[in-house]
């Protein structure tokens, strides 16, 4: 173990990353944060930006260097935080990850049955206070919103956090997409308080006009790009196939903690249960994109032909094409589409649901609920919502949900 525990971070996008605390320093060595190394932070958007390799550990790390800076100009403000505190804002955001499963958002829905990431990072964060000796419930309690300071948790969770600050600028880095980029310094300098809630001063107005439009950018650039939304609708069909095949009693190949999830539907009420000896929690915790990739390139030669398409596809970019509408798609374009992928023979027709696709994409950059808004508080003291407080059309605007549907298709 190492004696000093005040180390210096490398890191790409904010240069030197002091970990000034011992405890953050021990959360950090633990295996489950250690595990966010192997889970990529933009799921399948590499396959498009080449350079967008970068991982959840990466991220945790982003978001707690802006936390600590975040706490600072607060305190010099005025406002009073004990060590407490700070730890818990700070244990709070470096494991508001904890709980992403392989590739991310991609495959959110594919392991657990109406269990968020998050509850399965409070899992996780329970398991880690264990084995710490109950020195990170205080970051527990900022995560889930019940620690008496409810401004911490806005730091960690709220419409202008640090976590979003941080991928923003982070994605926008590794991506190349230079609209992403944000003035995390800026804003951060901006922040005060009034009582307990967390607000931005007047004078940074423009920074948070700015952050909201960069965020509505990042999604259609990169998080919705139309090639990003093929190749994560083809994973997640992989994963369904291969549920379908083993669930069918057809053996197929499979690392043993993701054979566990492709084998098994679990519920919260199931999250401790014992199978063979483990929880579904230990599955998980086993589970990384590595899993995913290395079970794909065995299924590459899978005697299942939709398995064997998928896969092949994936691995080597042979993607399907897409088409994206404003509007409802009519189900003659529909029907005219399948038409021709039965008459290029590119699939059974049994099979067609694999290879014709449908969907809808959704954009919000800004939410406008009660507890939600990005508070500005002006020169006279009085605290307006941002969209209210702000001479541009486009912060209401952005506040509204875009709709798109997509249709995807084998060629």
């Amino acid at each position: 173990m190492a004696t000093n525990k005040l180390k210096v971070i490398n890191d790409p996008v904010y240069g030197l990353i002091n970990i000034e605390n011992e405890l953050i320093f021990d959360i950090i060595e633990h295996p489950l944060f250690q595990r966010q190394r192997r889970i990529k932070q933009l799921g399948l958007s590499y396959l498009v930006y080449p350079g967008a390799m970068h991982t959840r550990f990466q991220h945790c790390l982003g978001a707690t260097f802006l936390m600590q800076n975040a706490l600072k100009v607060i305190s010099e403000k005025g406002y009073i935080l004990s060590d407490e505190d700070r730890e818990g804002a700070l244990t709070a955001i470096l494991l508001h990850d904890l709980g992403h499963g392989p590739f991310s958002h991609t495959l959110e829905n594919s392991f657990f049955e109406n269990i968020s990431h998050e509850k399965i990072s409070e899992e996780f964060m329970k398991v880690i206070n264990k084995d710490l000796g109950g020195k990170i419930q205080s970051g527990i309690d900022v995560f889930v919103n019940t620690y008496p300071k409810k401004i911490l948790h806005k730091f960690v969770s709220s419409q202008l956090d640090m976590d979003r600050l941080d991928y923003l600028n982070r994605d926008s880095f590794f991506t190349g997409v230079s609209e992403g980029i944000v003035g995390s310094d800026r804003i951060i300098k901006m922040l005060n308080f009034v009582g307990d809630d967390l607000v931005v001063e007047a004078k940074g107005i423009y920074s948070v006009e700015k952050f909201l439009i960069a965020r509505r950018l990042m999604y259609w650039q990169v998080y919705l790009h139309k090639t990003v939304v093929v190749a994560e609708e083809i994973l997640k069909l992989i994963i369904k196939r291969a549920k379908e095949l083993l669930r069918s009693g057809k053996d197929i190949f499979a690392p043993p903690s993701l054979k566990f999830f492709l084998t098994n539907t679990i519920t919260q009420s199931a999250l401790y249960q014992n199978f063979d000896g483990l929880t579904p929690l230990e599955y998980f915790a086993q589970l990384d994109d590595s899993d995913i990739i290395s079970a794909i390139k065995v299924w590459q030669n899978s005697d299942d032909f939709v398995l064997k398409s998928l896969c092949n596809r994936l691995i080597n970019r042979k993607l399907f094409k897409i088409m994206i509408f404003p509007n409802e798609i009519s189900q003659e374009k529909i029907s005219e589409i399948k038409k021709d992928v039965l008459k290029k023979k590119l699939c059974p027709e049994e099979f067609l649901d694999y290879f014709v696709i449908e969907g809808t994409l959704y954009n919000k950059a800004y939410s406008r609920g009660k507890d939600e808004t990005i508070k500005i508080v002006m020169k006279d003291s009085l605290v307006k919502d941002i969209a209210s407080a702000s001479d541009i059309s486009n912060v209401s605007a952005l506040s509204k949900t875009v709709k798109k549907n997509f249709v995807c298709y084998a060629v």
